[in-house]
Parts: C-alpha cells; sequence; structure tokens
C-alpha cells in the first residue's frame, strides 16, 4: 500500500510538466485517494495518477481550442476494481455503480480530477484483444494505493519495453502468469514468460541459445524491478518457440497451465491461438478437454429421450463413449478408438485398478453393439419399451462414469505426490552430481543439498525448505495424513522446485561447455571443436554451423572423422557428462593443421 504520492524512483525518467503537475495536484488526489478507500476499499485493487491520454491527429483536430486547454488541467487518475468474487451483481453493475460514486466524488474534490474505474476482468479483455495502450500508461504513471497488482504491471510493462527493444522481431509473446491478474497478487512476486522465435537461429545449439537469453532476461528483469521502485522478486520464464511447440505437442502439464492462466500483455499471434484452441478443448489431453468430453455426453444423452431409431442408435452410444474416452484421459492415457474404448475400460478400471463393476463396461458394449447394428442395417426399428430400458441404462451409467472420475482424482493426486518426490529426489541429486557430490544417500540428501547448494549460496534456501516438506509429504501420504489442498500445495511447491533445478543444471552445464571448447581460426573463417569424453565434434563455420563433423579422440588425436550434424550434437549434449577435466595435447593441434592448413590459429579465452 502507497500512503502518499511516492518520489520518482532513481532510473525512471516521467515529463517535467508531470512532475509539477503531481505537487499541484497532491493534496486533491490524496483526498480523492481516501474518499475511494473510504468508499470501497474491500473492492480496490490499486489506485495510479496516470500521464495525459495521447490522441490522434484526428481525434486532437476535432477538439475545439477551449477543449484542448481543459485538457491540459485534467488530471488522470485509474481506479482497478477486483471483481473476481462478484456474485451479488454482474461485473458490468459492478462496474457502473462503482463508477457513478467513485466520479461524484471526484466531482466534488475538482472537477478536473477524471477517474477512469476499471474492472480486472477487463482489463484482461483488452489484454486479449490486443489493446496494450492502458499497460504503457500504468507503466509511466504514479502508483497512490496499490494491494500488489499495479506495481507487479508496471514492472511487467517496463520489463517488456526492454526486451522488446533489445531482441525487436525476435519477441513474439510476453505473457503475464501466476497471480499477477488476480486481486490477491502477492506484492512480493512477479512471474512472467517470454516466448522467443529461434527458428532462424544457426549460430548456437538451442541449449546454447535458451541458455544466454534466459541470463540476458533475467538481468533486464533486476532492472526493471529498480526502475519501477517496486520491491518484488521479478521470476522470468524464458521459452524458444521450437521448445514451446514440442511441450504443447507432448502435453507438458506445466504449459497447458501457462496457456489456460495466461494473460498476454504483448502478442504477435502466438499465444492467443493456443489458449484458444485449449479453451475449444482441441489440444489433447487437457482438463478442458476432459470436461468437453463429459458435458458432450450429458448433452446428448438428454437429446436422446426425443429422437427415434436414426438418432438413438448413434446418440446414445457416443453419449456412453465420451465420458469413457474423457475417464481413460484423465487416467493419463491418450484417446482411445471407439473400438478400443470398451477394452481398455475394462482391462484399466474393471480388471487392473478395480475401479468400476463389470456391469458398466458392459452397457458400453451392449451400446456400440446396438450403434453398429443400426450403422449396417440390422436394427431397422426400435420400441418406446427398448428406448427406456437404453435411456435407464445410459443414466445408470453415466452416474457411474461421474464417481469414477472422482475416484481417478483421488488416485492421480496421490500418485502425484509420489511421482513429484521420485522427481525432486532425482533432480537434487543431478544438481549435486553436476556440482561434484558422487554419492549420496537419501538419508543424507537434504544436509548434502543443504551444505553444498544452499549454504555456498548457489540455490536459495527456499528450495531447501521446499525439499524437506516434498520428502515430509510423501511420508504422510503413506500414513493418509494428507488433505487434497495439502497435496495441491505440495504438487505445486513440487513444480516450482523442479522448474529451479532444470534451470540451476543448464546453466552449471552452460558453464562447462565453454571448458571443453577449442576455437581456432583459418583465413577469415572460426571454427570449434567440443570435447565430450571420447567423442569431438567439430564445427567448421561458427558463423553458418552447417557442416559439423564429428570424431573419435584416441591417444589424444582425432581420428575417424565424419561428416555429423547439429542435431547430432544437441543429442550428445543431452547423454554425454562433460568431462570435469580437459586436457589438449599437442596432436590436436596438429590435426587441425592437417584439416585447416598450416597457418590454423588456436584462439585462447575467445
Amino acid at each position: 500500500m502507497v500512503d502518499k504520492i511516492p518520489e520518482l524512483p532513481e532510473g525512471l525518467e516521467i515529463p517535467k510538466d508531470i512532475q509539477k503537475k503531481l505537487s499541484q495536484i497532491k493534496a486533491k488526489v490524496e483526498k480523492f485517494k481516501k474518499e475511494v478507500l473510504k468508499k470501497f476499499e474491500e473492492y480496490v485493487v490499486g489506485i495510479e495518477l496516470l500521464p495525459p491520454e495521447k490522441l490522434t491527429p484526428e481525434e486532437e483536430q476535432e477538439l475545439t481550442q477551449k477543449e484542448r486547454e481543459e485538457r491540459k488541467d485534467w488530471i488522470n487518475v485509474l481506479v482497478l476494481i477486483d471483481d473476481s468474487d462478484s456474485k451479488k451483481m454482474s461485473k458490468l453493475e459492478l462496474k457502473d455503480k462503482l463508477t457513478n460514486i467513485i466520479e461524484d466524488s471526484a466531482k466534488n474534490i475538482d472537477e478536473n480530477i477524471k477517474p477512469n474505474t476499471l474492472i480486472i476482468s477487463e482489463l484482461k479483455e483488452m489484454c486479449f484483444d490486443g489493446k496494450y495502450e492502458i499497460l504503457g500508461l500504468i507503466g509511466m504513471g504514479t502508483i497512490l494505493y496499490d494491494k500488489g497488482m499495479l506495481g507487479a504491471l508496471k514492472t511487467a510493462e517496463i520489463h517488456k519495453e526492454m526486451t522488446i527493444k533489445k531482441f525487436e522481431k525476435y519477441v513474439l509473446s510476453y505473457i503475464a502468469i501466476g497471480s499477477l491478474f488476480r486481486g490477491d497478487a502477492n506484492p512480493g512476486d512477479i512471474d512472467v514468460s517470454i516466448v522467443i522465435d529461434d527458428t532462424d537461429v544457426k549460430k548456437m545449439p538451442r541449449v546454447e541459445l535458451k541458455e544466454r537469453l534466459r541470463a540476458i532476461i533475467q538481468d533486464m528483469g533486476f532492472s526493471a524491478s529498480k526502475a519501477s521502485g517496486v520491491k518484488a522478486n521479478f521470476h522470468v520464464q524464458t521459452h524458444i518457440l521450437t521448445d514451446f511447440w514440442d511441450s504443447v505437442k507432448e502435453a507438458q502439464p506445466v504449459i497447458y497451465t501457462f496457456l489456460r492462466d495466461g494473460v498476454p500483455l504483448f502478442d504477435k499471434g502466438v499465444f492467443m491461438p493456443w489458449k484458444l484452441l485449449l479453451h475449444m478443448g482441441k489440444l489433447k489431453p487437457s482438463p478442458e478437454a476432459i470436461d468437453m468430453n463429459m458435458d458432450l455426453g450429458e448433452r446428448l444423452l438428454e437429446r436422446t429421450k426425443s429422437k427415434l431409431l436414426g438418432m438413438v442408435g448413434e446418440d446414445l452410444y457416443y453419449a456412453a463413449l465420451n465420458p469413457a474416452q474423457a475417464a481413460i484421459m484423465l487416467y493419463g492415457l491418450p484417446p482411445t478408438t471407439p473400438r478400443e474404448t470398451v477394452k481398455v475400460m475394462e482391462e484399466i478400471f474393471v480388471k487392473k485398478e478395480k475401479l468400476l463393476e463389470k456391469k458398466y463396461v458392459d452397457i458400453l458394449a451392449k451400446l456400440f453393439k446396438y450403434y453398429k447394428d443400426v450403422e449396417h442395417g440390422r436394427v431397422r426399428e426400435i420400441s418406446g419399451k427398448e428406448v427406456d430400458s437404453l435411456l435407464k441404462d445410459l443414466e445408470d451409467y453415466m452416474k457411474r462414469i461421474r464417481k469414477l472420475f472422482t475416484q481417478i482424482e483421488k488416485k492421480s493426486q496421490g500418485e502425484s505426490v509420489l511421482h513429484n518426490y521420485d522427481s525432486c529426489i532425482a533432480i537434487s541429486r543431478d544438481a549435486l552430481f553436476i556440482n561434484g557430490v558422487r554419492e549420496i544417500s537419501i538419508k543424507k540428501l537434504e544436509s548434502s543439498f543443504k551444505e553444498n547448494l544452499v549454504d555456498k549460496g548457489l540455490i536459495p534456501e527456499k528450495f531447501l525448505r521446499i525439499l524437506k516438506l516434498i520428502v515430509k509429504s510423501k511420508k504422510d501420504y503413506t500414513s493418509k495424513k494428507l488433505s487434497k489442498q495439502e497435496i495441491e500445495k505440495v504438487n505445486k511447491e513440487a513444480i516450482l522446485f523442479i522448474k529451479t533445478m532444470v534451470e540451476f543444471i543448464q546453466r552449471k552445464r552452460g558453464v562447462e561447455l565453454e571448458r571443453a571448447k577449442i576455437r581456432f581460426k583459418y583465413g577469415e573463417k572460426y571454427g570449434e571443436v567440443l570435447l565430450l569424453d571420447d567423442k569431438a565434434f567439430i564445427t567448421n563455420d561458427l558463423e553458418k554451423r552447417e557442416e559439423v563433423s564429428k570424431a573419435k579422440i584416441k591417444n589424444g588425436s582425432l581420428i575417424d572423422i565424419e561428416k555429423s550434424s547439429l542435431e547430432e550434437l544437441e543429442e550428445q549434449l543431452k547423454k554425454v557428462k562433460i568431462p570435469e577435466n580437459v586436457f589438449i595435447k599437442e596432436k590436436i593441434f596438429e590435426d587441425l593443421r592437417k584439416l585447416y592448413g598450416r597457418d590454423v590459429e588456436v584462439l585462447v579465452s575467445y
């Protein structure tokens, strides 16, 4: 919360006329702020003094001289309202009611105070529609009162402009994630994601490109926090486009959450199409797709009651099939074909998991047979009694499948605790291993994590607490002491832990990668040799990176040199451990002279 108009933060330049205006209107604005908070503090997320709105030349020309003069004295104030819990009235009714009262309060203080009352859902829709002008004004304004959201938006807007200016055409999307667009946004954390186009980058492996981008963009995040004057932890996730596509294709939960909950602060048409596809249920498996299939079954059930043979044969069957496929997807398997669904339902839920009685699978099998009989003309008419019998079976089936959903969710939540425990233990060991700790037992994992990563300042202490929570959660889950809410919290913390550890390992590996490189010059070209255990990869031209060769290392020499590719190099980087100590023998220099001529030069610290 800001109790008065703050001093301008160092590094943030605001026009001199606005600075002068601030001192002149201070008392009026403070009075207006107090009036608004007195009446609507539970709804108000933030209040900000905005710079004058820029008009287009056409709009400017339509104003009279008097109107131009009047606009110079306007005091533009944004009042941001939380409408997330609006139940007594619609969001528009809430906005209209508050707008009228707030405008009256402004007029009573000064006719020149022009409040712009904006609800959070309206601000989100503006971002979804690509109308980012208000974000620019928030980035330049002065915060008078804030629960966290305005400061986060201000910092993100400054960082966004810095990123776009630095990388220009390569920035495809800049997305707000986490709690930023909630009324209860945590003022201590700002989370954003950036999608960078890497499709025409050929000068370095994608792993190296991603790490370099992440470091630069994160550093700009610190600068943006300083410029905005907002004390917060600025978290930036950098996605390169090819990785982003792969993540969507592989249905990674983090990316699906990113698409579902993210709000674009800038988008060139990459993020919003995927987001719309997700909400349409076209990206499977996803919670939206599962809900869509279940809802489809229920709608078709009601529709079938009024149909005769032509529709009954098809609709009754699909009313049963779609929820069955939804249950299979919720279990974690890809959608099955209609013919496979009956078999999979029986094998998984009846025999393996023992969650479902066989009679409900028999109902699905009966409807499948009926559907095929109608399709092939073996059934030409149906009696009302038969329709009633089928409808009753289907109604019982639907109720049972809904219960099955709850059973699957309960089971999968518990399994997620165990899965996240295994993942966190494994990646903790990887982080310790890459930092030189070779033998790590489960009993000593926490103490080793503290001694080798936290105490050395490599990993914040927060993640030691998360690791302890995850270890404890497994014990609590085994003894059935974990509630649903606690499971959700543990899973959320585990995702953050895994993401942070992966970034740490990537940074560490990037440093190791530099130690294993020999760069050389021949003529006007620059090349590179990367030493990986008993293999070496040779890049003939670092500018193009199109010609890559590989060789075996034997007795310090390069032998059996053959053509390779950048893709094969990237695969090897994922598999092979980079040597801790790289010894370069004279024979390698001789091999380089044979390959590139006697005038080849080896570059040091290049």
